[in-house]
């Protein structure tokens, strides 16, 4: 079964509008324990994602203590090149970054882990398709996948993909889990169909690894014209 990003989301989200002051955004993240906090315009769309970098960057550009002309270190300027407009910043509009990355709650988890790479964020806003606030999943909400139970990832490998995915015969095959790691062993029919037992058995979520020890009584992974 497909694990989706509704499946693992939290529904229950901190949110703030445009105009929540600076303290009060701080005080949502600490108080929801918390890294970020989307922005909703009045429609409940999401506007943008206020971070503790967000809010960090106060101090990391801040010239109150230091002498007339102070510039923050190269690096500092070089990450956030907003950095030093964000610092000024009294409300979420002024702090947050826009656009926000979001995605669908229909969207696979995998898709959600990829994202959050390439975008280099913690968690994602989830919304519908108007763009509206339905939940938010975070890396914590993905990672939390592989903490599934050794019998119950079997289970799943049993009955979803031995028993329904695969249209061959599986009876030869036998599934063992410990800590995660799933070991195939047994025969089936042609050495393909070993070879996708195994693949789909990877993308079972709580999967660590697979040690596919699977052998079959027809070699059917070369071809020749005759």
């Amino acid at each position: 079964m497909r694990t989706t990003v509704r499946d693992v989301m939290t529904r229950d989200v901190v949110t703030v509008t445009g105009s929540t002051p600076f303290k009060d955004i701080a005080q949502a993240l600490i108080e929801g324990g918390i890294s970020a906090v989307p922005v909703l315009d009045d429609d409940r769309r999401v506007i943008g994602v206020v971070s503790e970098a967000d809010l960090l960057r106060k101090e990391e550009f801040r010239e109150q203590f230091y002498r007339e002309g102070y510039r923050p270190p190269l690096r500092a300027r070089l990450r956030h090149p907003k950095g030093r407009e964000k610092a000024a910043g009294d409300t979420a509009a002024e702090l947050m970054t826009s656009p926000p990355v979001t995605i669908p709650p229909e969207a696979p988890v995998a898709a959600a882990a990829r994202l959050m790479d390439s975008r280099d964020v913690k968690r994602l806003a989830v919304v519908d398709g108007e763009g509206r606030l339905v939940g938010v999943v975070s890396r914590r909400d993905l990672v939390k996948l592989f903490l599934r139970g050794d019998q119950e990832i079997a289970a799943e490998i049993r009955d979803d993909i031995l028993d329904r995915a695969l249209w061959m015969d599986t009876s030869g095959v036998t599934v063992e889990v410990r800590q995660g790691v799933v070991t195939l062993s047994g025969w089936m029919e042609r050495r393909t169909e070993a070879a996708i037992a195994a693949r789909m058995t990877g993308r079972v979520h709580g999967v660590v690894d697979v040690v596919d020890r699977l052998t079959w009584k027809h070699d059917d992974s070369t071809w020749e014209a005759g």
